[in-house]
């Protein structure tokens, strides 16, 4: 399976990054091919919400010139996407939430018989760590991310929520063990 992973964090060895390193470690173990990119890292503007992407619907298309294309062609490539994020503020870290934003190139016609999308079928995940718990606090993100598969005709594969965490340093074996059962079930 080709799987993409899109890291909303800044924090190279951060909560999230941890627990995707984790995740990571477990698919190239179980023979997937896995590429993790950095969104903080990337030049990628906001939606413009001009949808002249919509008058190329068989590609990715969109009149900005930074990172987004590319990453967009490597998320259709992709059997499987894990979007991982801190919680900043009730939601996701800015990078991934721009990314997403513009993930409005991958599907025309939304709400129409003619609906159609570039990532259709695909199975879609999420890993999102945060200071507090889950109620009154993470819900938004999930919410938001179980929304997201519609436009896309995609699968939700799963999704993961590590709450309380402090510091890397902190996560236990049984936190590891979550996050391993976690990167199992979304491939199968």
């Amino acid at each position: 399976m080709k799987i993409l992973m899109l890291h909303g964090g800044a924090r190279k060895k951060g909560n999230t990054a941890t627990a995707a390193g984790w995740m990571e470690e477990e698919f190239i173990s179980a023979g997937h091919e896995v590429e993790s990119i950095s969104l903080f890292d990337k030049d990628i503007n906001g939606c413009l919400a001009c949808a002249k992407c919509k008058d190329i619907p068989d590609k990715v298309g969109c009149i900005q010139k930074d990172d987004a294309a590319e990453i967009l062609d490597k998320m259709v490539a992709a059997d499987l996407v894990v979007f991982t994020s801190p919680l900043y503020f009730w939601g996701l870290a800015g990078p991934l939430k721009t990314f997403i934003d513009r993930t409005y190139s991958l599907y025309i016609d939304y709400h129409k018989p003619t609906h159609t999308s570039l990532v259709e079928g695909q199975r879609q995940a999420l890993l999102v760590t945060g200071a507090g718990p889950y109620e009154n606090n993470a819900e938004p993100v999930f919410t938001a991310f179980n929304r997201l598969q519609s436009p896309h005709k995609a699968v939700k594969a799963g999704e993961l929520y590590l709450g309380r965490c402090t510091t890397p340093d902190n996560f236990d074996a049984a936190t590891r063990e979550q996050v391993l059962d976690f990167a199992r079930e979304i491939v199968t």
